[in-house]
């Protein structure tokens, strides 16, 4: 069996920077996903094409197909009062936040100066090189639910 849409595939994986920095692994044959249905990153999705049971692969994605390039628009210094709670905010925290189109978005906290903090709207791993170790543990059709709810579901199945 080969991976094509609506395959569930099962990965074991590596993920390094240029430098080697191991920045996300998965070893257990934990990570699954649905093929096709945008659930990874579509370098790492189009690299898998085709792959069988058992292949393994070392893949490099440019940033276009990963996470994107850095957008310096997406950073913003606001005041430190538009925080909610008591909690000390400090660099790298992330909070929900609304796009200026009034979608959901995750922001994390890039720099603080006073009452100051400056926002980051990019994903962490925007504008990285990532490289992949990757070997394909299993491959199974997708169920009919699977498909229409476009994520892999457990063997007990999945309740919305």
């Amino acid at each position: 069996m080969q991976i094509t849409e609506k395959m569930v595939v099962t990965l074991n994986y590596t993920l390094k920077d240029d430098d080697g920095n191991v920045i996300d692994s998965a070893q257990d044959g934990s990570f699954t996903y649905l093929h096709g249905a945008a659930n990874i990153i579509p370098g790492l999705e189009n690299a898998l094409i085709g792959k069988g049971e058992g292949d393994s692969l070392s893949v490099t994605i440019e940033p276009e197909e990963g996470y994107g390039e850095r957008n310096d628009s997406m950073t913003q210094v606001v005041s430190r009062d538009l925080f909610e709670g008591d909690e000390e905010i400090t660099v790298g925290m992330q909070f929900h936040a609304e796009s200026p189109d009034g979608q959901p978005m995750t922001v994390s906290v890039a720099h603080i100066e006073g009452d100051d903090v400056t926002i980051d709207g990019n994903h962490p791993l925007a504008g990285v090189r990532l490289n992949f170790d990757v070997n394909v543990v299993g491959i199974r059709e997708a169920s009919a639910e699977e498909m229409e709810h476009g994520h892999v579901h457990g063997p007990d199945g999945h309740h919305h």
